[in-house]
């Protein structure tokens, strides 16, 4: 699900993931992913959440286009609208959303800048399990990256969306291979992540 140029959609269907995507689905009729998605032969639905007049009609809508094609799995990427209870109650632990810090910092707009305003010296980007909580769901995967001497908000966001490119795949992969399992509400963990790059942070193997 995007609303804008979708770059991490098209990180996805450049990956291994890309014969699981059964959809995109924007909000905006003129978001630049639909026509990546088009391109390589992918269903596109724009629901615009202008037409509904309360949140909660629009999350029914969602949902009745996605059960209709079978998914299992919703991926947000970019998808500037909040879920709420019903859409999450829908696809329990079964709502991915990449977000551009490290969570539990930074969580909503504006992270660059607020990382740089606060000066730390790691920056990164979150896969997490989407819950009603604004960017609280369990975390699935991290990357960090440095934060540079003279980093403007442009530099650092480009740096940190190099590294969404490569755990959103990643992310994905583990739950289509079954491999991602809640240890509890708030932790999930990763059965043979594999994971040997410095710039990955993931969850600890279940014992």
């Amino acid at each position: 699900m995007i609303s804008g140029r979708g770059s991490n959609l098209r990180a996805l269907i450049a990956s291994e993931v890309r014969s699981a995507i059964r959809v995109v689905i924007s909000n905006r009729v003129e978001a630049a992913g639909l026509e990546a998605a088009h391109d390589a032969g992918i269903e596109t639905l724009v629901i615009p959440h202008g037409d509904f007049a309360r949140r909660e009609a629009y999350d029914h809508a969602l949902v009745e286009a996605l059960r209709a094609r079978g998914v299992a799995l919703v991926c947000l990427a970019g998808f500037m609208r909040l879920l709420g209870p019903t859409f999450c109650a829908a696809f329990p632990s079964a709502i991915l959303n990449i977000h551009p810090s490290l969570l539990p910092a930074f969580a909503g707009l504006h992270t660059h800048r607020r990382a740089l305003e606060a000066g730390v010296k790691l920056h990164g980007c979150t896969v997490h399990v989407v819950t009603p909580e604004l960017d609280g769901g369990p975390i699935v995967v991290q990357a960090a990256v440095p934060v540079l001497a003279g980093d403007t908000e442009a530099s650092l966001a480009a740096r940190v969306l190099a590294a969404e490119h490569r755990i959103y795949p990643q992310a994905v992969r583990w739950f289509l291979e079954d491999r991602v399992v809640f240890a509890s509400d708030a932790v999930v963990q990763v059965r043979g992540s594999g994971v040997s790059s410095d710039s990955m942070i993931a969850p600890r193997e279940p014992n």
